[in-house]
């Protein structure tokens, strides 16, 4: 009987945990936490824009070499027309604890975009837990309503992705 019991509650662990995790066409979950100066921004006050939220940490050595693509696709991508979105920005959810080092990363890789955000709780930021992030970077790319359209796109895969999602261009002549 005990047995019974223990497998009962393993399926019904697993069973929970995988209901937990996030998928393409899911609506992603809110986030809401503060920047360098202490002002509060949720990731529902960006919506209208395709958005990569991009989970980094300065002291993440692949984060960091991660960068200069988030950059060239924010440059590149930031005004653009999307099918489902106007204009591409990038919510970075930040797991370290030491705001210094923090804001030097962000300065250092000329991170241009406004939305850096940490609660300085490291791998306990709330956001980690709600998408359930187990390794760094990761990223979920959200459409203009909230629904992921993507996970975890490095490198070139970010541009291809964006590219992909451009409004057509019909041209009669």
């Amino acid at each position: 009987m005990k047995y019974y019991i223990v497998v009962l509650f393993v399926f019904l662990l697993i069973g929970d945990v995988q209901a937990q995790i996030l998928k393409v066409g899911d609506k992603a979950p809110e986030i809401v936490q503060k920047t360098f100066s202490g002002e509060e921004i949720s990731l529902s006050d960006l919506r209208g824009k395709l958005i990569l939220i991009d989970f980094w940490a300065s002291w993440c050595k692949p984060c960091r070499k991660e960068s200069k693509y988030l950059l060239r696709a924010y440059s590149k991508y930031k005004n653009i027309e999307f099918r489902k979105g106007s204009g591409f920005t990038i919510y970075s959810v930040s797991f370290d604890r030491n705001k210094e080092a923090w804001e030097q990363a962000v300065e250092q890789d000329s991170l241009i975009w406004k939305n850096h955000v940490c609660d300085l709780k490291g791998w306990r930021n709330v956001a980690a837990k709600t998408y359930r992030i187990r390794s760094i970077p990761a990223n979920y790319l959200i459409d203009e309503n909230g629904i992921i359209v993507a996970i975890n796109l490095r490198g070139e895969k970010l541009e291809k992705k964006l590219k992909s999602l451009r409004k057509k261009r019909w041209f009669f002549f």
